[in-house]
């Protein structure tokens, strides 16, 4: 198993600053912009509301470290299939890897460029929103198919923009908001809110919008100083999303009354109307297309080093393992921009989106329950990296996504029982594909 091809090692190495910004694109998508209408009909009181997206960004910090460790201890690009395999074993890896690199995400890249074609009506009202989709889709792709280099550049000056765009409309929405919403005095505060069934399941939606924490280790490898910058992006850019987080989701209630959020939601273009009047649509509509080109950038950046990864290992995909000369897996990027283009026209991403929910998350529980598994069994192992807090910041984050799993399999039984499904359909299919390089293996004449 190899660590680095020297395709990836002769490309530039990615910095701190660049590794940082996926992070940040990944996990700021569209969820923070919607998820609010929902929470408030079941939470009354701004400060609960705001406690609920913190103790969701505490949680997600305690992964972001977990994996910290794992991915410092395995350098190596493509997230939990290699990490996975490291801890469990090929075929457990070889599951993992299978969902990122068939629907993981192609499913979210699609949404995300759904998502911009629809505000994207905001800014070219004429345009059809398909297009727009597909447009951000291959012209993104194209920045990657060119090298490091420009990956850099674009993911660096589009998350910059995004963070900008953000602050900006945090600045304003405080200073002319002029509080006709929600407040946040603790005095409010029932503590009996925080173990209610409201809480717990807006706690679900909390966790997905923050889903990206980990994005980072999926290009470990390629990271110029593993041990130093990988923790430092996880961290600060996990950081940096929860503080802006917590700060939009005040904005919000601080702007708008509760009763016209509950419920809805496109609830930064209603709390955008309230700040800039009747053109806060379209100045929130540019601020999210413009935000979601990072995003649908980091995921087309990360998602194929999984895909390069198992086409290294396994010789059934080893078509996908190939890398230009400036380091760039072109035919695993193209698969995941035709995937994402397939589901876009399909409009079937949604369904996909809904099954494979509680496959990515058992991934991460497996991932993390493995941190301790190897404390345990391999304390030998170097570990550049340890995780702080350990073993709190593990436990914590396994108590959360074992309520996530055990909530999906309650609501969600038969898309949970399709997710699984499609995890055994990649253990059906290892096992084909472990058969079949071990006969051409035979096959193969003597040198």
């Amino acid at each position: 198993m190899t660590d680095r091809s020297s395709a990836a090692r002769a490309a530039p190495a990615v910095s701190t600053l660049a590794a940082t910004s996926i992070v940040v694109s990944d996990m700021i998508g569209i969820g923070v912009f919607t998820s609010l209408g929902f929470q408030v009909t079941d939470i009354p009181s701004g400060f609960t509301v705001l406690l609920l997206w913190l103790v969701g960004g505490v949680v997600a910090l305690c992964g972001a470290l977990c994996y910290a460790e794992l991915a410092t201890m395995f350098p190596r690009s493509s997230g939990e299939y290699n990490l996975l395999t490291r801890i469990y074993g090929p075929a457990v890896g070889f599951m993992a890897g299978w969902l990122s690199a068939t629907v993981g995400f192609s499913a979210p890249v699609a949404l995300a460029a759904m998502a911009l074609g629809q505000y994207g009506k905001a800014i070219l009202p004429g345009a059809p929103p398909l297009l727009l989709g597909l447009a951000a889709i291959w012209i993104v792709s194209l920045v990657h198919l060119r090298g490091t280099r420009h990956s850099s550049a674009f993911q660096i000056g589009f998350t910059l923009l995004k963070l900008a765009l953000i602050a900006a409309f945090i600045g304003v929405g405080f200073a002319r908001g002029g509080g006709q919403g929600s407040g946040f005095s603790p005095a409010a505060f029932d503590p009996a809110q925080v173990v209610s069934a409201g809480f717990a399941i807006s706690l679900v939606f909390v966790m997905y919008a923050y889903s990206g924490w980990n994005a980072a280790t999926y290009i470990v490898g390629e990271l110029a100083d593993p041990p130093r910058s990988l923790p430092r992006a996880l961290v600060a850019g996990t950081g940096l999303v929860v503080a802006l987080s917590v700060a939009l989701n005040a904005v919000f209630l601080y702007t708008t009354p509760v009763a016209d959020l509950a419920g809805q939601v496109e609830v930064a273009l209603i709390a955008g109307r309230h700040v800039f009047g009747e053109a806060g649509g379209r100045i929130v509509g540019a601020l999210i297309c413009a935000g979601l080109i990072p995003t649908i950038s980091a995921m087309m950046w990360i998602g194929p080093r999984v895909t390069v990864a198992m086409g290294e290992d396994v010789p059934l995909l080893r078509l996908f393992a190939g890398r230009s000369g400036r380091g760039v897996p072109n035919a695993a990027l193209l698969l995941q921009a035709c995937i994402a283009t397939i589901l876009l026209f399909t409009q079937s991403f949604e369904a996909v989106l809904d099954f494979i929910q509680f496959s990515l998350i058992l991934c991460s529980f497996l991932t993390v329950i493995g941190l301790i598994k190897l404390r345990i069994t391999r304390p030998d192992l170097p570990r550049p990296f340890r995780a702080w807090g350990y073993p709190i910041t593990p436990l914590i984050f396994l108590a959360v996504t074992l309520f996530m799993l055990v909530h999906l399999v309650a609501v969600r039984p038969l898309q949970s029982l399709a997710g699984l499904a499609l995890m055994l359909a990649g253990l059906v299919l290892y096992g084909v594909a472990t058969a079949w390089g071990r006969r051409t293996a035979r096959r193969a004449p003597p040198r």
